[in-house]
């Protein structure tokens, strides 16, 4: 287990709803159990989600399917020209000063390094805009002028892909706001079901995959915690064809606390690079999704 970017935050009301609260922390109580913890029954756990895995058609579907795992929308190759500016994209807090194209093609093609293609439903120019784009009329706003057709890469569970774009100029930026124009594959059912938070355990929640390290030895995941313990644990059980990530919190304490969750970002090391492994998360017994549904442009969830 490793810890990097000591970075904590309150989760928004729409992550709150996402996950039941901590055993063991709840609204001003007095019971007097600790939650239970068993590193042997996460272990147990994570060996019957990799074991589930392993030759279903789930992992096949994910094997031939075009996952993104990093951010869909990618900011301009100069950053931002003021705080301000990168505030407003943090906050959605966008305005059309422009026309969009009306008409694109419905399909776009995936393109792999490998050689690998796949042809992936399409997102028009407003939808896209739509995606990580809110007029709220209030503080700083980007103002998008424009938009065309084009390609960018990206990193999905199969490596690296070119992949359709759409280029929104900015005004004031010599280089646009890239948003992914493809739609990613449905997630396949996972052939295994998930368990209640803090079972098995004391298995908990992950907020999703925050990064994978350029060597592909490491991974971040945000993990969730409450007030009555000292922080998440992230582990891994690796196998061939799929990395599990089994989560719980360090010394969980009875005490009256409040009903707050924050979330840290972990990071867990591998013994040997990702590769194309499935990054599995035990207690839903499903991958482990990039980013989050609220941030400002989900992939899959």
């Amino acid at each position: 287990m490793h810890t990097s970017l000591k970075r904590f935050g309150t989760l928004s009301l729409s992550s709150l709803l996402a996950f039941s609260l901590l055993a063991g922390c709840g609204e001003q109580h007095t019971d007097s159990r600790v939650p239970h913890q068993s590193l042997r029954e996460q272990k147990v756990r994570a060996n019957s989600v990799a074991g589930a895995w392993a030759g279903s058609t789930a992992a096949a579907a994910w094997n031939k399917g075009y996952y993104p795992m990093a951010d869909a929308v990618q900011i301009p190759e100069s950053g931002w020209r003021s705080e301000e500016d990168k505030q407003a994209y943090k906050n959605h807090n966008f305005v059309l000063r422009g026309h969009l194209p009306g008409a694109a093609p419905a399909q776009g093609k995936v393109d792999w390094v490998t050689g690998d293609a796949l042809t992936r439903p399409q997102w028009g120019a407003m939808k896209a805009y739509e995606s990580f784009a809110t007029d709220r009329a209030v503080g700083s706003r980007l103002a998008v002028t424009g938009a065309r057709l084009g390609r960018t890469t990206i990193e999905t569970s199969r490596g690296k892909a070119t992949v359709p774009a759409w280029l929104f100029t900015l005004d004031g930026y010599s280089t646009p706001l890239v948003r992914v124009a493809v739609v990613p594959s449905e997630l396949p059912k996972s052939p295994i079901g998930a368990v209640p938070q803090g079972a098995s355990g004391g298995l908990r929640s992950l907020a999703g995959l925050k990064q994978t390290a350029p060597d592909g030895r490491s991974l971040t995941v945000g993990a969730t915690h409450g007030a009555c313990d000292d922080g998440p644990v992230v582990n891994a059980l690796e196998t061939e064809a799929s990395v599990v990530l089994y989560a719980s919190v360090k010394n969980p304490r009875n005490s009256p606390c409040t009903d707050v969750m924050a979330e840290r970002n972990m990071t867990v090391e591998l013994r040997r690079p990702l590769g194309d492994r499935v990054v599995l998360d035990a207690l839903t017994g499903r991958p482990v999704p990039f980013g989050m549904p609220n941030d400002p442009s989900p992939t899959w969830t």
